[in-house]
């Protein structure tokens, strides 16, 4: 069989969680599956790191996707064009953009609709472009896959799409995050935090993350706070205006918050292994990966009582309505004192996340891709 994928978010150095789901499926698709020849298609020059065997065909096509114009011009003519060139049997959308109007298999990723429920969580042009292509995209698709049983029913609901036709095959958490000895953890400190205590926040910096309430939040628990905790924020800096900005400027303690920026694989996990607690006080979520991360590393978490977040977390985080201030305060202060409920929440992190891993995705995502292609006939 000739697999095409779209490859465009296998970016070295760049990836966020749709690219890391991206790039630990396919690498385990192209190796479990030596027998089909896999065609990559992206948009820019690629790492050869990303050619993960030699039944992986990588062909760079133009415009580099980086606006909703040249989306349109990179799926809806240049991917039409070669699914017909190299005579594709199966085509494997990881991010959820699909050429329309031709009759090659579809098997499309689709992570979260955030989009649909906010006119505010992206910029102007890319909300126009979402709102008007997605539902086409999910209802054209031969099948869809999604993260989470809440992306799954969300889906089905907001694009009217039979839930038979939809597959959950969830996400995975990278094999650098696990738990680090003391002195490592502590060398850490000493290297970003003076010595202090932290909570770290991970994610691309977009407002449906909620970093504004959390950085308000952080502040009061400052107030009460002699220790000196500090906060860590690591992340692509996307949004940075309106209520965030305003948040941030408001704080008294804002020499306390630490912006990483990116941070490459092994520094972020010695980052999170080495916090006192994860705070992931996300608006909305199709999964929540570093929930999971936070699980291998063997930190406490706290996130939302939204969307995903509880599907991901279980009974192992607290959980916490993602507007209210002083919940995710009284949290934040639960945690930093309380050693007994950080280690009762490890321990129950320990179980969950043997429930979720990239073999378990990739062979989902497997079935998948099968069940779209036997359909098809």
């Amino acid at each position: 069989m000739r697999i095409g994928v779209n490859t465009r978010l296998l970016l070295s150095g760049k990836m966020d969680g749709i690219g890391w789901f991206a790039n630990e499926t396919l690498k385990r698709l192209v190796l479990n599956h030596p027998e089909h020849d896999f065609y990559f298609f992206f948009d820019r020059k690629y790492d050869p790191c990303f050619v993960f065997g030699s039944n992986v065909h990588p062909v760079v096509l133009c415009p580099q996707a980086r606006h909703p114009v040249l989306w349109y011009l990179f799926f809806q003519i240049s991917i039409k064009r070669a699914l017909k060139r190299y005579n594709i049997d199966l085509f494997l959308s990881p991010d959820g953009y699909l050429p329309l109007g031709t009759d090659v298999p579809m098997l499309t990723v689709i992570h979260d609709i955030n989009f649909e429920h906010s006119k505010d969580f992206l910029k102007p042009s890319h909300q126009r472009y979402m709102t008007y292509f997605f539902p086409q995209f999910a209802r054209y698709s031969t099948r869809i896959a999604t993260v989470s049983e809440f992306s799954k029913q969300d889906i089905s609901t907001v694009y009217n799409i039979q839930p038979e036709k939809i597959d959950v095959v969830y996400d995975g958490a990278h094999e650098g995050y696990r738990a680090l000895p003391p002195s490592t953890q502590q060398a850490a400190r000493e290297k970003y935090t003076d010595g202090k205590r932290y909570f770290i926040f991970i994610s691309t910096i977009l407002k449906r993350k909620n970093l504004a309430t959390l950085l308000t939040a952080f502040d009061r628990f400052r107030e009460q706070d002699a220790e000196g905790m500090k906060l860590v924020v690591v992340g692509h800096r996307v949004w940075w205006q309106d209520e965030l900005k305003r948040a941030f400027d408001a704080m008294s303690h804002k020499d306390d918050v630490l912006f990483i920026g990116r941070a490459e694989p092994d520094e972020l996990a010695l980052l999170l292994a080495s916090a006192t607690a994860l705070v992931y006080p996300s608006l909305f979520e199709g999964f929540g990966i570093p929930i999971l991360e936070a699980f291998h590393a063997e930190v406490p978490v706290i996130t939302s009582n939204t969307t995903s977040m509880p599907e991901v977390a279980g009974d192992a985080a607290l959980l916490v309505e993602p507007t209210d201030v002083d919940q995710l305060k009284a949290a934040l202060q639960r945690v930093a004192v309380d050693a007994g409920l950080c280690a009762e929440l490890v321990e129950r992190g320990r179980k969950r996340r043997e429930l979720f891993s990239w073999d378990i995705t990739a062979s989902r995502l497997w079935d998948s891709m099968m069940t779209t292609f036997e359909e098809s006939k």
